[in-house]
């Protein structure tokens, strides 16, 4: 059967198709006159066709390569018969498709059992010369024909010979360029008989797992069974749907194991074809792609990590919560959970040492993190000072508070950083992983705990509630509704009395103005709305209005009678960052026509300890421009001496805390003692806040205070009813009228 398919396929090549057929015999001269010449002369020359055999045989005889063939008694007997049989048909025909085939089949036949074309040639000079014996006899031109023959047969074999080099020549450098173009490639060429699974691997594919040929077999078995397992089934895919049709080649990457038992990363190609009915034929060539692999294995390695820390980054943590969450899909998954981690006044570091070395506190952060962990957990950096941990296979929600409780722990001893030793805190927020969120949510959750962590003083964790989720979502519509509420005009200012004390009645010399906001005819406490404009940035556009409508108000004020009342206005820090801040409220005086003397700006402890230069120069411009300045909550925050001379303050405001526990209480009372006689040793006028009861009065009197504010004299009021006060319609809460007419207390 295979030789049959061979044969076919050679009947193919040579294209022997009736047109060529018949160009041929045109070229002869062939005729029917030729087929009846033939014909009458076939049955006298019998004799000469069994001589000529006998003399065939013979000549093959002497010579080694053709007696190689001929030795056979046997043999020769069946070759004679069969020429016979030829000679016959030769000169009688009939020459149809038949005799075409039959004839391209001796000539395969005697080319595969190794008779050279020389040999093919003489044979038929020689029958030539018999057969014009036979027909001519001893015509005195035959002997002359005869040597013609031997000449032209000689002629045609050396142009055969000349036709077959050049062909043998292209096809060898044909071959020789494309065996350098696959030592270019460096691929390994394989051809796969499907049907029959007979492989063909070139030596070079075996090389490059290190192995011979003969070490992989003859069929696909030695191939497939070197493929990593987890690969194989792609392999058979791939090679199934071209077999199939479904794609126009075999294209896929896949690992094979090596002769030391490693992987080779390679591309093999292929295109199938069929050959005869069934049969299916696949080849191609196998590439080496290692290299490329680990090239691209690194580029996504980078595209997914930190390249500080080596971490994973947030491309990483994306991967790593769909494959986390869909673990928890699974029947019978143990808890998981995120740890949203950031370190606490990490700006300070790179603000004061550069970023250089907050650039190495980051890398050893990171690196006692990572030991606080089990095999499985994962720690990303996040961004900036920010790092996420994905704690999986947790047997309770809790041992997620215990692993950050070692975080916390590992970040105890100072850190040692080229000669700096730095001490360095952090906060975390934890939220459950769970199948019911996605994991942004999650995420989401986790940043709301540790917004809850560093809201209650850092260096500690917070567990996410569903409570954080509503507050924050409070938060964010009370932020929503400020960024609308100047524009809605819902801002209002109340104002609150500071009293003199240094006469028998204690009389109103200068007010606080407050800020209040009424959002859908409720109250929103300063505590709640006024950090959200603070966070939003809005404390300025608002800050500038509360300026201007206080002094605007207290202008009119005086202008109604009330001539030496000062106003009071609390600044955000915010706003002594703008460079420009000192010349807006220059502007917002001129306005008004409030004189500077009769304003006052009070800032916290806080905004001092930032002690930029912009605050400095903005505070010295105001100061400059005649305005008065207070530190307001004098001593809850971090005090310094250095404060009260470094800035140029002329207040000091004692904070209500401490004046609410006097005199009872011993240290509220020697802590204010200390306040008031510093203030008023530096020159400075002090203020008491949170006046609620008459032994707080006497303290005061007695400590030598001559300013107070409280709700003794009276909370905070609308302007209408702040009027009555002075009209005397009113008074301080029933007990102290407004004495009329009284010296307006200096200030310095």
């Amino acid at each position: 059967m295979g030789n049959e398919q061979e044969f076919q396929d050679l009947l193919q090549r040579v294209g022997l198709d009736r047109e060529e057929i018949s160009q041929r015999l045109r070229f002869l001269d062939w005729s029917a006159a030729d087929v009846e010449q033939l014909g009458r002369h076939s049955a006298g020359l019998q004799p000469a066709h069994a001589g000529f055999l006998e003399q065939l045989y013979q000549r093959l005889g002497e010579f080694p390569a053709t007696a190689a063939i001929v030795n056979d008694p046997a043999t020769i007997s069946r070759l004679k018969h069969s020429q016979g049989d030829y000679y016959q048909r030769l000169w009688n025909g009939p020459y149809d498709r038949d005799y075409v085939l039959d004839r391209l089949r001796i000539g395969w036949i005697h080319q595969k059992i190794g008779v050279d074309l020389k040999w093919y040639l003489g044979a038929y000079r020689l029958y030539l010369h018999e057969m014009l014996d036979g027909l001519l006899g001893a015509h005195p031109a035959s002997t002359a024909f005869a040597s013609l023959l031997k000449a032209v047969f000689f002629d045609i074999g050396l142009a055969l010979d000349t036709y077959s080099a050049a062909q043998r020549k292209a096809l060898e450098d044909s071959e020789a360029r494309f065996a350098r173009a696959l030592r270019g490639a460096n691929d390994g060429l394989w051809d796969w008989h499907v049907d029959h699974d007979q492989l063909y691997l070139s030596e070079r594919w075996a090389s490059m797992l290190e192995l011979h040929r003969d070490q992989l077999g003859s069929g696909s078995a030695g191939w497939f069974a070197r493929v990593h397992p987890d690969d194989l089934g792609g392999l058979r895919r791939a090679i199934d749907a071209h077999l199939q049709g479904s794609t126009p080649s075999l294209h896929h990457e896949y690992r094979i194991r090596r002769h030391n038992g490693s992987y080779l990363w390679v591309l093999v190609r292929g295109v199938a074809e069929r050959i005869g009915q069934d049969q299916r034929r696949m080849a191609g060539s196998q590439t080496d792609i290692s290299q490329h692999r680990a090239a691209q294995e690194q580029l996504q390695h980078a595209a997914r990590h930190d390249p500080l820390t080596g971490l994973a980054n947030r491309d990483r943590l994306a991967e790593l919560l769909a494959q986390a969450l869909q673990r928890q899909g699974r029947a019978g998954a143990r808890e998981a959970a995120l740890l949203f981690i950031d370190l606490d006044r990490f700006k300070l570091i790179n603000d004061s040492l550069g970023h250089h070395i907050g650039d190495h506190v980051l890398v050893e952060v990171a690196r006692r993190l990572g030991q606080c962990l089990r095999p499985g957990d994962h720690l990303i950096r996040f961004g900036g000072d920010e790092f996420v941990v994905l704690l999986d296979d947790l047997a309770c929600i809790a041992d997620a508070e215990r692993v950050a409780q070692r975080m916390l722990d590992s970040l105890q001893p100072p850190l040692q950083v080229q000669e700096h030793q730095l001490v360095v805190s952090i906060s975390i927020g934890i939220a459950a992983l769970s199948e019911e969120n996605a994991g942004l949510d999650s995420l989401q959750a986790a940043d709301l705990a540790l917004y809850r962590a560093k809201a209650a003083g850092k260096a500690q964790f917070a567990r996410y509630s569903t409570e954080m989720q509503a507050q924050a979502q409070h938060q964010l519509e009370l932020q929503s509704a400020l960024s609308r509420a100047l524009a809605r005009d819902e801002f209002s200012l109340v104002y609150q009395p500071i009293c003199q004390l240094d006469q028998a009645q204690p009389y109103l010399v200068a007010v606080e103005a407050l800020l209040r906001w009424q959002h859908k005819g409720q109250a929103v406490s300063p505590l709640e709305f006024i950090p959200c404009l603070e966070e939003s940035g809005a404390i300025l556009a608002v800050g500038d209005w509360v300026l201007r409508q206080a002094c605007a108000q207290v202008r009119h004020w005086q202008l109604a009678g009330q001539t030496a009342l000062r106003c009071s206005v609390n600044l955000s820090s915010r706003q002594l960052q703008q460079a420009d801040f000192a010349a807006r409220v220059a502007d917002i005086l001129r306005e008004s026509g409030l004189p500077p003397a009769s304003l006052v700006l009070e800032i916290t402890e806080s905004q001092l300890m930032e002690d930029s230069a912009q605050t400095l120069a903005c505070l010295r411009e105001l100061a400059s421009l005649g305005i008065q300045l207070a530190l307001d909550d004098f001593g809850t925050g971090y005090s310094s001496l250095g404060y009260l001379k470094r800035f140029p303050l002329h207040i000091l405001k004692v904070d209500k805390s401490f004046i609410s526990g006097t005199p009872e209480d011993g240290d509220s009372r020697l802590i204010s003692r200390a306040i008031i006689g510093l203030g008023l040793s530096l020159g400075l006028e002090v203020v008491a806040e949170g006046v609620e009861r008459s032994e707080h009065l006497d303290f005061l009197r007695s400590e030598g205070c001559r300013l107070a504010q409280g709700y003794w004299f009276s909370r905070p009021r609308p302007p209408v009813e702040l009027e009555r006060l002075f009209s005397g319609e009113d008074c301080f809460e029933g007990l102290y009228c407004l004495l009329q007419a009284q010296p307006a207390l200096s200030l310095p």
